[in-house]
């Protein structure tokens, strides 16, 4: 059941997407709830209203004229912008997903798609949001690597590797449990902020992207391990 609008504050959402009928079903359908909606149809006319304008949330497609929605997100997160994005993509390739999630997208939903799926991604995006990062951990160290929670970045030796948000929200909440299993419906209420639990492999996508960056073999990883049947330990 859509929740009612009273119940919302008045965010900013941009959507992204070129399509006309879903543009048009999918806005009306958010100011319906009380949200308030931007759209663009073009690539590069969207990068260059997020870069200038304050929104509180983007829906971004993939396929786009002129810049598709990877590099809208990947320019974004270069230039600092820090908002919300939610990937819509027509493509339900794993390689896509985490195409999007390395670009900068924190969640990705997969067309076509339900209002009431849609509705609870965005409001666990922003509720994550508005909790912030927690200002415990700032950084720590193991095997070889340094994690760095402030500047969202992993040091080894003399390379400097970027992290996402939602990549150093993941890594930071492992190691605070490190030796403890952790279920994928677990993190996907502490982390990514749902309240119900949609069926989705973020949580998957986001672990095999941070073992690319941190494990020396991803395949048989010595610090984010799979417990198969519970969900993922870290041990460092």
């Amino acid at each position: 059941m859509i929740p009612d609008p009273e119940d919302k504050p008045r965010q900013r959402v941009f959507l992204v997407e070129d399509e006309p009928s879903l543009a048009r079903t999918v806005s009306d359908m958010l100011r319906s709830q009380g949200y308030e909606v931007e759209i663009s149809a073009d690539g590069a006319e969207a990068l260059n209203a997020a870069k200038e304008r304050s929104y509180d949330i983007i829906l971004l497609d993939v396929m786009l004229p002129s810049l598709d929605g990877f590099e809208i997100a990947a320019g974004l997160r270069r230039r600092g912008v820090d908002t919300p994005i939610l990937m819509l993509t027509a493509r339900d390739e794993l390689t896509d997903k985490v195409a999007g999630l390395k670009a900068g997208a924190d969640d990705y939903l997969t067309k076509p798609f339900e209002s009431e799926e849609l509705l609870a991604r965005m409001e666990a995006l922003l509720r994550r949001a508005s909790r912030g990062q927690s200002a415990d951990l700032r950084s720590y160290d193991f095997g070889g690597l340094r994690v760095d929670f402030n500047r969202r970045r992993l040091i080894r030796d003399s390379e400097t590797i970027e992290l996402s948000d939602q990549e150093c929200r993941l890594l930071r909440y492992l190691i605070e449990r490190r030796g403890e299993v952790v279920t994928r419906d677990t993190l996907l209420k502490d982390v990514w902020g749902y309240d119900t639990i949609p069926i989705t492999r973020t949580v998957d996508v986001h672990i095999a992207w941070l073992r690319q960056k941190i494990e020396a073999d991803p395949k048989s990883p010595d610090f984010i391990v799979t417990v198969h049947g519970k969900g993922y330990r870290f041990d460092g």
